[in-house]
């Protein structure tokens, strides 16, 4: 008769921490706590270390089995997230992920000269929010953020300067997620600029973008320009003047990117994310540090007089399907850019208002505050 513990020697009748561990399914701390509190018993061999009773296990699981399935931490606010599920989105760097070039759901995205999938969104969506909380995307696009949402039971609001990118992503939305999905979600063809000034302040849960990397598409003529341009493919984000993409200075472009974050920040709750994919690029000659110059403009930056943005970390999405191409050989180094960032910020009290409020607490709680 088969053992339930499948793999397992069948000879072997006692059974090994790690060997328990694996079979129930739980973190060594619960195992512990399950022995203090005489569920399962612990047995020493000669060597003085720890065993299990195989049959014992076997019986336990089978009638305590659903009871051993993790949950959600009740002072869990941020997300729907077991632990063992918190963790790895936790690490500094992500592999990109994707439908692949030929998948049918990838057609749409692809139409846009500088997609971002929408399956890397989708675990920001997850970590940051709960079922039926908002997100927001200033800079729109295809509606990558919107679908993210949309396959996440969490409400998308999308802002996007150019109606063929705002019609494309509700089309989108209804060819790729389901019929009448789009009227779950908010499509907002509008400057975001104009359109954040209008939206209800602390209205949103967290705010995932891709902003324009500055006029970079409009100055480089490469191999993947004239392909997409052979193809019939758009090279550019648009041609309106109000497109931040459309900014010849830098420094200029930096300043009203600022404004965007700013007036995002002001719609997102209090101690919610901003969530920002970006990726350094050549301007001609110059490397530019993009991720690195806009950590400098937003990190620390007012929002009104109660709030800040704070950084609080930079993660790595390396992109290791993207080919090799030989830039600079054999003359001199330059690089292929394989990953982008995602720039993560908080939107927390100011440090000054947060200490004058905890003197104030401690002051009334000594009976100096009356």
């Amino acid at each position: 008769m088969e053992t339930l513990l499948d793999g397992i020697d069948e000879k072997k009748e006692v059974l090994k921490t790690s060997e328990v561990i694996e079979y129930l399914g739980v973190s060594k701390h619960k195992l512990n706590k399950m022995i203090k509190d005489g569920k399962i018993n612990v047995y020493k061999n000669e060597k003085n270390r720890n065993e299990f009773s195989k049959i014992e296990i076997e019986k336990y699981k089978e009638e305590h089995g659903d009871s051993l399935e993790p949950s959600v931490d009740a002072r869990n606010n941020m997300n729907e997230l077991t632990g063992k599920e918190w963790l790895p989105e936790t690490k500094s760097f992500w592999y990109q992920k994707g439908l692949g070039a030929s998948h049918p759901h990838a057609q749409i995205e692809r139409q846009h000269p500088a997609p971002f999938s929408f399956q890397d969104v989708q675990r920001l969506v997850l970590f940051f929010t709960k079922k039926g909380q908002k997100v927001l995307d200033p800079f729109s696009g295809t509606g990558s953020t919107v679908k993210a949402c949309a396959v996440s039971e969490r409400i998308g609001v999308g802002i996007e300067l150019s109606k063929h990118w705002c019609d494309l992503s509700k089309y989108r939305i209804e060819y790729e997620v389901g019929e009448g999905e789009s009227l779950k979600h908010t499509f907002i063809n509008q400057d975001c600029r104009e359109a954040l000034d209008n939206m209800d302040k602390e209205s949103i849960d967290l705010i995932v973008t891709s902003p324009p990397y500055w006029s970079i598409l409009n100055k480089k003529i490469d191999h993947k320009t004239k392909k997409r341009a052979e193809e019939g493919l758009a090279t550019n984000y648009s041609d309106d003047k109000k497109d931040l993409a459309n900014i010849d200075d830098y420094n200029e472009f930096l300043d009203e990117l600022k404004d965007v974050f700013i007036k995002s920040a002001k719609v997102l709750k209090e101690n919610k994310y901003i969530c920002v994919i970006v990726s350094d690029f050549r301007n001609k000659s110059e490397f530019v540090s993009f991720h690195s110059d806009l950590i400098q403009i937003m990190n620390k930056s007012e929002v009104d007089s109660k709030h800040e943005l704070m950084l609080q970390g930079v993660k790595v999405l390396l992109q290791n399907h993207k080919s090799l191409l030989p830039y600079g050989y054999p003359f001199s180094y330059v690089e292929n850019i394989h990953h982008q960032y995602i720039l993560i910020f908080k939107k927390q009290v100011k440090k000054a208002n947060k200490k004058t409020k905890d003197n104030s607490k401690e002051e009334n709680k000594n009976g100096l505050g009356l």
